[in-house]
């Protein structure tokens, strides 16, 4: 009887009988803590099942809930009741109902005999747990909580701010220093007793009853008052995620847990049959004895963090989908988005499909219709051609589409006429390649038979829109791969931004291009923009165009891009 068991119970009472009849078979005493909040025909029930069971006694009965003081009071009597009546106890080993032995009990009482006055118990002080989730470090031993956090929200955080407000403060008892860990812990007798027995242990408990999740922060502190030698560390395997919440064990983790080496494995599901077959039943399938060492899963549960809050790139899910700039990519792949370039040549998207093998779509944005390439009214994913269905949430849209067609380049237009809120979602997008012929949307009021007024009203809109767009595709919070050239320095000299462009596509062929798509015709284009000067508005996102295209005026000479990486 050299380890005594302190189990703490509040559901799953057919799974915490089976392991205690484990424990108490190998010759561990067995105390155990019933939630006041289960109802008393299922404790009567529970106690009268083990009955017939030696030194399994059970506890006076505490309320426990999430973060409150019932969880220490429950383990306090405990204690007390394992020290009173079993005195050849030297370690006592405090569990939850949920807990499970991975390996042999003897393993683990032998391990504790070579260890005599070790206590293990994980305590450490509020600057050096990187773990704590929530906040309230060092407040939560400064304010007083005397709300659940869990049944009264509201009033626990009213009352934390009053006090903030009016700088209420209390200090710790007697100068303790505050340690915290996880509430799993293995103490010998000598420990345990020294903390129950304290003669100030009235202020103590006090004190502690409105620490905010005392059952992480009470014997871990005392213990650094009274302990021989403390190894900080449990000896139960207990995992948690990013949220601070524990990680359950099913019946396909049970190769992992065979791998950590721990004696004790938290939190098990009730109904992992295999699980709980394999190690309370099959003595030949027990871990071989070594030291304890979760260390070794601790990759593979990283791992599952990662994919938990970072996912696959350009897949949104339910952890990470409520959290803006959390994304793991904002699309699953490299995609292209052309400006202007449509109204500047003719048949450029035919053209730019057969040279790249790309596909190449329309306006996707335009207010109408998403244009998809070939006049396609459903594409890949069953996304529709509706503007109404897109402009619900663009974004999505577009991770959509790259999503649904990944392994495939897809190409689309994009310019001022069209619907503007995806533009930010572009420009923080790595996967983005953005070329812009600045002050192309004009060609087509150029080629358009309305009235002039009309023309100016309508230009001086689109240069306003366009003109926002490339403040946000220049700002320093940009991502994607930007181009841009006004108009006139790109007919100018249209061939090296062309290949350039098709070069990071992934231009299947190494020959240069040798020809460009017919650019339209742009005779009595700079006098299209002189009207526009003489009736009060500046076109400026074009260029330097002469009035007249090829008179003796010279063409402006051509520049290079303007390159965002």
């Amino acid at each position: 009887m050299s380890v005594g068991i302190v189990m703490l119970v509040h559901t799953a009472l057919g799974r915490a009988e089976q392991v205690a009849r484990h424990w108490a078979a190998a010759g561990c005493p067995v105390v155990i803590h019933v939630d006041k909040n289960v109802a008393h025909s299922a404790y009567n029930s529970f106690v009268q099942s083990l009955a017939d069971v030696p030194h399994v006694l059970f506890s006076k009965r505490f309320r426990c809930e999430w973060g409150t003081w019932g969880i220490v009071a429950a383990s306090q009597s405990g204690s007390e009741l394992m020290l009173a009546e079993f005195p050849q106890v030297r370690h006592v080993y405090l569990m939850s109902g949920s807990c499970l032995p991975l390996r042999p009990v003897d393993e683990l009482i032998e391990y504790l005999e070579d260890r005599p006055q070790t206590d293990f118990i994980e305590s450490a002080t509020t600057s050096d747990v990187p773990w704590t989730v929530g906040g309230l470090d060092q407040e939560r031993f400064t304010l007083r909580f005397p709300f659940s956090w869990k049944r009264y929200r509201f009033l626990f955080d009213a009352y934390v701010d009053l006090q903030r407000r009016l700088h209420l403060t209390r200090k710790m008892p007697r100068g303790l220093v505050p340690h915290m860990g996880s509430q799993w812990w293995c103490l010998t007798r000598q420990t345990l007793s020294a903390i129950l027995e304290d003669p100030e242990r009235g202020q103590i408990d006090r004190y502690f009853r409105q620490v905010w999740i005392p059952d992480e922060s009470y014997f871990q502190t005392l213990a650094r008052q009274y302990s021989i030698n403390i190894e900080s560390r449990s000896l139960t395997l207990s995992k948690f995620d990013f949220q601070g919440k524990p990680h359950i064990f099913y019946d396909d983790h049970l190769q992992l847990l065979r791998r950590s080496d721990c004696f004790v494995a938290r939190k098990i599901w009730p109904r992992a049959g295999k699980i709980y077959q394999a190690f309370l039943t099959d003595a030949a399938t027990a871990l071989k004895r070594t030291e304890p060492n979760p260390g070794k899963i601790d990759r593979i549960f990283a791992k599952a963090v990662e994919r938990r809050t970072r996912g696959r790139p350009g897949l949104y899910m339910q952890s990470r989908f409520p959290n803006q700039d959390w994304e793991n990519g904002a699309t699953a792949g490299p995609y292209s988005v052309f400006q202007g370039f449509s109204e500047l040549f003719e048949n450029f998207e035919p053209w730019l499909e057969k040279t790249t093998g790309a596909r190449v779509h329309g306006h996707l944005f335009a207010p109408e219709r998403v244009e998809y390439a070939g006049g396609q009214t459903v594409i890949n994913g069953a996304l529709s051609d509706s503007a109404k269905a897109r402009d619900y949430d663009p974004n999505a849209f577009l991770t959509s589409l790259i999503w649904n067609t990944r392994g495939e380049r897809q190409c689309f237009q994009f310019g001022p006429r069209d619907r503007q809120k995806i533009n930010w979602k572009i420009a923080k997008d790595s996967n983005a390649q953005v070329s812009v012929i600045s002050g192309a949307w004009s060609v087509p009021l150029f080629k358009s038979n309305r009235n002039f007024a009309d023309i100016r009203k309508e230009a001086a809109l689109l240069q306003k829109i366009e003109n926002k767009h490339l403040d946000l595709l220049r700002s320093p919070q940009n991502k994607a791969r930007v181009r841009i050239w006004t108009m006139a320095e790109f007919i100018e000299a249209p061939m090296e931004p062309l290949q350039s462009i098709l070069d990071e596509i992934g231009h299947a062929s190494s020959r240069r291009l040798s020809e460009v798509p017919k650019m339209v015709d742009l005779n009595g284009f700079g006098q299209f923009l002189q009207n526009l000067k003489n009736q009060g508005m500046h076109p400026h996102l074009m260029g330097d165009f002469p009035v007249e295209h090829g008179s003796n005026q010279s063409p402006p000479a051509p520049r290079k891009p303007y390159l965002v990486q």
